[in-house]
């Protein structure tokens, strides 16, 4: 498969709202796919579909074989972090908004810290902003996960603020 092919087949593997919350659930703790479904509400055929979906792309990896409480062949799976620099394409960014309203809508409400902020940026200004949230990104995820710690997940966004943009100029003779 060649490069391009490669990216379109992991941009569809991640192409799925339930696909990146498995994900997410599985960065701590190798999960069962019964487990996965549990916690997402989702009945087991449905998440195995996107387990095997994800696995295949390499975003998920297959630990050791298991018994289940009943003797059933159990297979955990952990997340690579192979997703956290893959693109996912133009309409990735409304896919992390997505998902980010499901995961923040089962958050305690005094849990979720969110900010809002209007600027005008040139271009250089703009760059460096995305450079400098780029690497603060980058700075915690190359930690070293605390077993102790509290979970967490952060979404930052950033968009052209068209609204702001259309008045400015429509007022302007």
């Amino acid at each position: 498969m060649s490069s391009h092919a490669e990216v379109d087949a992991d941009a569809r593997a991640l192409a799925s709202v339930v696909r990146m919350r498995i994900l997410r659930l599985c960065l701590d703790e190798a999960l069962t796919n019964k487990q996965i479904a549990e916690r997402l509400g989702k009945d087991p055929a449905t998440t195995y579909h996107h387990v095997r979906t994800l696995a295949a792309r390499g975003f998920l990896a297959a630990e050791a074989e298991r018994r289940g409480a009943r003797g059933a062949r159990e297979i955990p799976y952990r997340a690579t972090k192979k997703s956290w620099r893959t693109d996912i394409g133009e309409a990735g960014s409304r896919l992390l908004i997505e998902t980010f309203l499901e995961e923040v809508a089962e958050a305690p409400p005094s849990s979720v810290v969110a900010s809002r902020l209007g600027v005008r940026l040139g271009s250089e200004a703009y760059e460096q902003l995305h450079r400098r949230l780029g690497d603060l990104l980058q700075e915690y995820a190359d930690l070293e996960p605390d077993p102790e710690g509290t979970p967490y997940s952060i979404f930052v966004a950033v968009h052209e603020d068209v609204a702001r943009g259309r008045r400015a100029r429509d007022s302007n003779p």
